[in-house]
């Protein structure tokens, strides 16, 4: 049995980006201003600086990423707080919070969440009639998993 989350017409949308997709990152909130613009936005630190300033609107902005951003928006995703999470995350280069992104993404998948990676991907998911309506996500059902017998040794 799964939970239902109904997103409103009005998404929460965490901006988060590494240090070389930032400059991607801007473009693309740039170039979709008006769309944006419609919903919440938040972003982890030095993100949600550089944005505040391209869209000349506050942004919500949480702690760098390194500092714990990251966690700080798996926090928010996991407790229903954010509807989609946009990540341009550099696949070239390691980055010293590796296991920061990692938990970030598995909590996001764990929860359902809508999640863009690239450009490509976020411009579909900007661009989806389900941006401007309600959409009923569905939630997985952890009560197996939290019920689950754990051996003491």
């Amino acid at each position: 049995m799964e939970n239902i989350r109904v997103l409103n017409n009005r998404k929460r949308i965490a901006l988060v980006a590494h240090d070389n997709k930032k400059k991607d990152l801007t473009e693309w909130v740039i170039a979709n201003k008006a769309e944006l613009l419609r919903h919440e936005l938040l972003a982890t630190g030095t993100t949600g600086r550089l944005l505040e300033e391209r869209l000349d609107r506050p942004i919500k902005k949480l702690l760098s990423g390194p500092l714990g951003g990251d966690q700080q928006i798996g926090s928010l995703i996991a407790s229903g707080d954010i509807d989609m999470l946009i990540f341009f995350w550099d696949p070239m280069e390691a980055q010293p919070h590796d296991s920061d992104v990692k938990a970030l993404l598995r909590v996001a998948i764990a929860w359902n969440c809508i999640v863009a990676c690239d450009r490509a991907t976020a411009d579909f998911v900007l661009t989806s009639p389900l941006m401007k309506e309600q959409y009923e996500l569905q939630i997985p059902d952890y009560n197996d998993y939290l019920k689950r017998r754990v051996d003491k040794k």
